[in-house]
């Protein structure tokens, strides 16, 4: 049965074909390896199968030799190697993001983090967790480290710090799973699974796809073979997070094709969409505890509220509640300033070189300025909304 979230499917097929029926498919389809690790951890001392899983994550499962089967069979598929993978190229996508530095991080805010939101279905499982509107610094500042361990020189290899929370945070999305599921609260006629493949593949496409277009719409010039290697680089980190081989896109091209599908299945906004909308938007007046800084968030939401009106488009930022605000006038600025620079770097390729360590930097600096000395763990949570956590199976 295809949930009733899949709405569309006459034109859709209309358009795109048998690929419509296909992608409705992995609405009930999941991530059998990290379930079966939730499952393996549960039945563990409290605190010693995390650890577990986080040495296996470090050294390599075979150091570890009291890694239950579940773990053994989870680890040596994330430490292949696949056939596809080019070193070269996923090195290239990295630097493409890294040089747009604070402009990347601006377009990650104001439309691939709001653009996750959108989905009246696949939102749920946020507004279950409770945590974006009651946490929304926390986990932006999350996200952000996030991003700045996966942009790192190898960060993707295994055992690197980025491969590392990649599957922490895979594991951490099946432990929200079972406990939505076991709660009795989810409505899978509705929404399919939660935290499913298409939502997989789709969060895949806000973080590359969502990414190239929001930087060209501020004035990049990110060239094909850039946006190509940088859906690579996100292909790698896809497979890592457990999204199936046939939904991650090899090139731009495919990655727009499949946004293409989902948009056109997917229904409007809901109020939940527009809640965590808002509580993004408020994040500077949450993250201030000095008078300066009280003092600055106003006009920095404010900014926020602009860019982000101009990354979504006049029509989607209405339906999410963004308003209109005179600073979207600053906007045709920060443009001219991005194509001005990418005017010198394609003169002076060194400074595109420096760009990047400027990048990495501004990064570090992002995630230990939101962090402020707290650590991030990335360990599953312990109950969602009053729901308790599961014991062993």
């Amino acid at each position: 049965m295809i949930p009733s979230r899949f709405v569309g499917r006459d034109a859709a097929r209309a358009r795109f074909g048998a690929r419509v029926d296909r992608l409705a498919t992995f609405l009930s389809e999941c991530d059998p390896l990290a379930d079966a690790v939730v499952l393996a951890l549960a039945a563990l001392p409290p605190g010693e199968g995390f650890r577990l899983f986080s040495e296996c994550a470090a050294k390599g499962v075979d150091a570890v030799p009291l890694a239950p089967d579940a773990l053994r069979a989870f680890f040596h598929e994330t430490e292949q190697t696949p056939a596809w993978f080019d070193p070269v190229r996923a090195e290239r996508g990295r630097r493409v993001f890294l040089r747009y530095g604070p402009l990347a991080g601006i377009v990650l805010g104001g439309r691939s983090l709001i653009l996750g939101y959108v989905s009246p279905a696949g939102n749920k499982p946020l507004v279950f967790s409770g945590r974006l509107a009651a946490q929304a610094p926390r986990r932006l500042a999350e996200t952000g480290r996030f991003v700045q361990a996966i942009a790192e020189p190898h960060g993707t290899d295994v055992g690197a710090e980025g491969y590392q929370i990649t599957l922490k945070v895979r594991i951490m999305h099946a432990q929200v799973r079972r406990m939505i599921e076991l709660s009795g609260k989810w409505r899978p006629a509705e929404w399919g699974r939660p935290i499913n493949q298409h939502d997989m593949a789709g969060t895949t496409l806000l973080f590359s796809l969502a990414v190239i277009d929001g930087l060209r719409s501020l004035g990049a010039r990110i060239d094909r073979q850039e946006a190509d290697d940088y859906v690579h680089l996100w292909r790698v980190i896809g497979r890592l997070m457990g999204v199936s081989a046939e939904l991650l896109p090899a090139c731009e091209a495919d990655a727009i094709a499949l946004a293409e599908v989902i948009a056109a299945t997917q229904a409007p906004p809901d109020d939940d969409a527009r809640a965590l909308t808002s509580a993004l938007l408020r994040v500077p007046h949450e993250e201030a505890t000095t008078p300066i800084e009280r003092l600055l968030a106003r006009p920095r939401a404010a900014l926020g509220g602009a860019v982000t009106r101009h990354l979504l488009g006049a029509e989607l930022a209405d339906e999410l509640g963004v308003p209109s605000t005179p600073l979207s006038a600053a906007l045709p600025l920060l443009r001219g300033v991005t194509r001005a620079r990418e005017l010198v770097h394609a003169i002076a390729p060194g400074r595109r070189e420096r760009a990047v360590d400027a990048g990495l930097a501004y990064w570090r600096g992002v995630v230990a300025r939101a962090l402020r000395g707290r650590p991030t763990g990335f360990q599953p949570p312990e109950g969602l909304r009053g729901v308790p956590r599961p014991g062993p199976a």
